[in-house]
């Protein structure tokens, strides 16, 4: 009778975790979360960074075309929308961008545009996260000059 207990003992013991045995796997787990984290959430900032400028040159080239069709790059008042829609030209074969829509930065605002720009035929950029001009990191400005 003895040794059935003990059989019976064994079965119940063995059907579950223990709560310290759960807490040790939980603290593991955010240890693990804390060391791995501050690596990753910046590599977030720059994967933004790196898609802006890739949109600003896929742009650059866009206009590039819409110059080579109409011998002058869209104006400031007709801004970057003419890549879309004629703004009036004669030789305009656009659209000239190729999902027929206008993207936003990664911060989701629209790119600024000048023609003509004080650094080129035409300056185009995004002011980063913070939306103004300047910052360091994820707040910098990407310029299609730079």
């Amino acid at each position: 009778m003895i040794l059935e207990y003990r059989k019976h003992d064994m079965v119940r013991c063995s059907k579950g975790f223990t709560l310290v045995e759960l807490l040790v796997v939980m603290a593991i787990i955010a240890l693990l979360a804390a060391l791995v984290a501050p690596k990753i959430f910046p590599k977030l900032g720059k994967g933004k960074t790196s898609a802006a400028k890739a949109q600003i040159e896929l742009l650059g080239q866009a206009l590039d075309q819409y110059r080579l069709d109409t011998s002058h790059y869209p104006t400031t008042e007709q801004g970057l929308q003419a890549l879309l829609t004629n703004p009036g030209e004669e030789k305009w074969q656009g659209p000239y961008l190729k999902k027929n829509i206008l993207p936003k930065d990664p911060w989701d605002r629209p790119y600024n545009y000048q023609s003509p720009g004080t650094h080129g035929d035409y300056d185009l950029y995004s002011y980063g996260r913070d939306g103004s001009p300047g910052g360091e990191g994820e707040d910098q400005d990407i310029l299609s000059w730079e």
